[in-house]
């Protein structure tokens, strides 16, 4: 016998949604984690000085607005702190002739913005918006759905009036929407960089939706951030599991799945310990690390396909500094996310780079992200936290441990890239500095392997039914007794409590309760 019902292998967001859902329900959950603050990839830390709270990977929680987890309030977890800010303006993009776009949430001055350099791209934006209102609900139900527990997504769309276009409409690339609606090359470059913040390259397909979703979800929601970091999910996470009599562990890393009569019933870990479950195991490590704590025969040929070739995707450099000023764009303007494409075809290359593993320095697409100008929690009085993110290959001509060697080199490129358009970033403004490169990503979090903290590429061919592998999508496992959670698994990576909300239900009925008792109970 074991003191918990169910044992769950790390403590990320989705592995705590998925425990606070089973808690409700009335099981007993123990939480082994390796690092020694919950949260995973939305663990908030003084990255550079004390006082200093930086988002050391996830800042925006936007496309979590529209769980259900939150939007119907299942968890309650605004009596565990959890609170949100949207900041206004939404994004400022400026561009290297002085001009510059600005979404707002007022859906009007959008338009209007857009409009400046083509009256017809400000009304393509707007229809855009109005037509995916029209189905955002259908890609939502699918996303929060496990597999096999619901229509598929063109069996959804094909019962909605407007979703037999839409069929065709999400295997075109997003690159290819956009060209269509738009005739500036700033309006096309502002949308491409839009599509691009989920990391998926913007000229293959299936990426059409990101074109409408990715604005769409600003729009109506902001570059929402969570009020004090973003570690204040997992942590109203975690108030609600220890409250409901649940254990998480920080420190101990997993290094061994216990199998006996070919059924999972408990993880080890470094430090020898081992720790039972009675009815379960759930685990959030990565699928190539999953693979290699049990047997080769246990997991089946198609599961370790899937393991052998997964793919990491598109990966980011992040860069960390304390500041004494927030950066300042044209007119004052200093917004919590600015973004900064240059150019259609510097957006393009860079997929291009990508696929060379091409380290290049010349006018980097970069995102920029000041919180504190908005929460000012995040920081002593009057200063702030700012991270400046890039996008770069992993993998590198001489390994990626040249990462070591390379990041000073880039992070200085890309902060110089900023000074263009936010000159007042200068080097008497910033206290202190951090750096993340991709290489840095995977060795502070093993999830982020190969450096994605989307848990892997989100392409077609490692997604829905085939995330992570053929036939093993609906958070099963092929060892009886283990589930899988986390960005590997449908419906993938960002903060979207998806996997961790689907593999509750999943579990819930397997153990004979239900997603619909664990939110009813009190």
């Amino acid at each position: 016998m074991s003191d918990h019902d169910v044992v769950i292998a790390g403590a990320g967001h989705n592995s705590l949604v998925t425990a606070a859902y089973l808690a409700k329900a009335g099981f007993s959950v123990l939480l082994v984690e390796a690092r020694d603050v919950v949260g995973g990839d939305t663990a908030t830390e003084e990255l550079t000085l004390p006082g200093f709270l930086h988002d050391s990977c996830s800042t925006a929680h936007t496309v979590l607005q529209s769980s259900p987890m939150l939007r119907n309030d299942e968890l309650g977890l605004g009596d565990y702190g959890l609170e949100y800010i949207a900041p206004d303006p939404v994004v400022h993009v400026p561009f290297p002739d002085g001009t510059s776009i600005t979404q707002w949430r007022d859906l009007d001055r959008t338009c209007d913005e857009i409009a400046r350099f083509s009256r017809a791209d400000g009304n393509a934006f707007r229809t855009m918006m109005e037509d995916y209102a029209k189905v955002a609900e259908v890609f939502t139900a699918f996303r929060y759905t496990p597999i096999g527990f619901g229509p598929g997504i063109d069996e959804r769309l094909a019962n909605h009036p407007d979703g037999v276009r839409w069929q065709r409409i999400r295997r075109w690339s997003a690159a290819k929407v956009i060209f269509d609606h738009f005739e500036d090359q700033r309006s096309r470059a502002f949308m491409l960089w839009l599509a691009f913040m989920t990391l998926q390259p913007t000229q293959r397909s299936d990426t059409a939706r990101l074109a409408y979703s990715l604005p769409f979800g600003r729009q109506r929601h902001s570059w929402i951030i969570p009020r004090g970091g973003s570690h204040a999910l997992p942590a109203a996470l975690a108030r609600l599991i220890e409250e409901k009599g649940g254990t998480i562990l920080t420190g101990r890393t997993v290094v061994d799945l216990v199998v006996e009569s070919g059924r999972c019933v408990g993880v080890e870990t470094d430090n020898g310990d081992v720790h039972r479950a009675d009815k379960a195991v759930l685990s959030t490590i990565h699928v190539k690390h999953l693979v290699e704590m049990a047997t080769p025969e246990l997991w089946g040929d198609e599961y370790r396909f899937g393991a052998d070739t997964w793919q990491a995707g598109v990966t980011m450099f992040a860069a960390h500094y304390a500041t004494t000023e927030p950066p300042t764009f044209a007119d004052g303007l200093a917004p919590v996310a600015a973004g900064v494409p240059t150019s259609v075809e510097r957006l393009l290359r860079l997929e291009d780079e990508f696929g060379k593993s091409m380290v290049a320095l010349d006018e980097p697409v970069l995102l920029c992200l000041c919180p504190t100008v908005a929460d000012p929690s995040r920081a002593p009085d009057g200063q702030h936290t700012l991270k400046l993110i890039g996008f770069q290959p992993y993998d590198l001509p001489e390994g990626p441990e040249h990462w070591d060697e390379l990041k000073t080199d880039v992070a200085a490129a890309n902060l110089e890239h900023l000074r263009q358009y936010a000159p007042n970033l200068t080097d008497d403004t910033i206290l202190a500095t951090t750096l993340k490169s991709p290489l840095d990503l995977e060795r502070m979090n093993a999830h982020n392997w190969h450096g994605s903290c989307h848990g892997g590429d989100m392409g077609p061919d490692q997604m829905a039914g085939l995330r992570p592998a053929p036939g093993w999508a609906q958070h099963r496992t092929p060892i009886p007794g283990l589930y899988q959670t986390g960005a590997t698994t449908h419906p993938g990576g960002s903060v979207t409590a998806g996997p961790g909300r689907n593999a509750a239900t999943v579990m819930l009925e397997d153990l004979g309760s239900s997603l619909e008792q664990a939110i009813a109970a009190t």
